[in-house]
């Protein structure tokens, strides 16, 4: 692929799950990869597996100094970031200050300091790409999980003002919002990722293949699972009967012990 070949790309949360699939993905494309993640062994692993750099630790608090060790490392240019890493407390307003804290931090505030960083060079120069990786959760919502759901609201949110502030200035942005996917966060999702996501999941290379073909297009809402579409525009259309249904959904997963 023209789009990646020869680039230099960052993935965080990059040790597992769909974070090590896209690493595997760009630079089987031909790019050049620094692998980011929290747990340094996860990060090198991923790395030695396809020739890349290891630049391991918190995308959220330290996102300022992994955009400039990941440009040490890449020559001095980053052309795409791939904001991936997150997490997922579950709970409602009851969920604990800390759980709240760290959703927002992850899922959003690592977005923000990344592009305060990477915005600079690619309004300067010659553009870049941002990848974030938000979920159907921030297009829809997530039972079980008020963090979560909001976190990634906000992500959606934020990457959708980056297209519209700078795509002319040559800044792609996408938003990878998957379903179910076979990771170690949906193992550890309990009865509700069990009844809701679980029988649609898919593996995390069919999310890297979409996020492919979404560069292709220069398209910036990727939907592993296309049916998504489906359920966001009857979310607009009809709020109250699409609410209506997820909290059918709700009692499901309350019945069910969730």
């Amino acid at each position: 692929m023209n789009q990646v070949r020869e680039k230099t790309v960052v993935v965080t949360g990059a040790g597992g799950g769909i974070g090590a699939a896209l690493a595997h993905r760009f630079a089987a494309e031909g790019a050049r990869v620094v692998v980011n993640d929290l747990d340094a062994d996860k990060a090198e692993r991923t790395a030695a597996a396809i020739g890349a750099k290891a630049v391991p630790g918190d995308a959220a608090a330290d996102a300022e100094a992994l955009v400039a060790a990941a440009r040490e490392a890449l020559g001095g240019r980053i052309d795409v970031y791939c904001a991936n890493a997150g997490v997922a407390p579950a709970g409602g307003p009851e969920a604990a200050e800390e759980d709240w804290s760290l959703a927002w931090e992850v899922n959003v505030m690592a977005h923000v300091r990344a592009a305060r960083a990477l915005l600079p060079q690619w309004l300067a120069g010659d553009g870049g790409r941002f990848v974030a990786t938000v979920s159907a959760a921030g297009l829809l919502t997530m039972v079980g999980s008020a963090p979560y759901s909001v976190s990634k609201h906000a992500a959606h949110a934020f990457a959708e003002w980056l297209s519209a502030t700078y795509r002319h200035r040559g800044v792609h942005v996408h938003a990878i919002c998957p379903q179910g996917v076979r990771t170690d966060m949906l193992a550890g999702s309990g009865t509700t990722g069990d009844l809701v996501l679980t029988p649609g999941a898919i593996a995390p290379e069919a999310v890297a293949d979409a996020l492919f073909d979404a560069i292709a297009e220069d398209r910036f809402l990727v939907l592993p699972h296309p049916e998504v579409a489906g359920y966001y525009a009857a979310r607009a259309a009809d709020p109250d009967r699409w609410l209506g249904g997820m909290n059918r959904l709700q009692r499901k997963v309350e019945a069910a012990g969730g």
